[in-house]
């Protein structure tokens, strides 16, 4: 998942370079919301750890 974070934020990246902007936006907005995913998820491993997902 953060994979993809960083994906679609360097062609946000890329596509505000060539002008783009509308689309830019939109990746960037969903490379937030996966980061933000990835965050959540990796800290509620780090609390519960092998108790729920082992």
């Amino acid at each position: 998942m953060l994979k993809w974070a960083i994906i679609l934020f360097v062609l946000a990246v890329i596509f505000a370079v060539l002008g783009f902007t509308t689309i830019a936006g939109a990746f960037a907005q969903i490379a937030e919301i996966l980061f933000w995913v990835f965050l959540g998820l990796f800290l509620l491993s780090l609390i519960f750890g092998r108790r729920i997902f082992g």
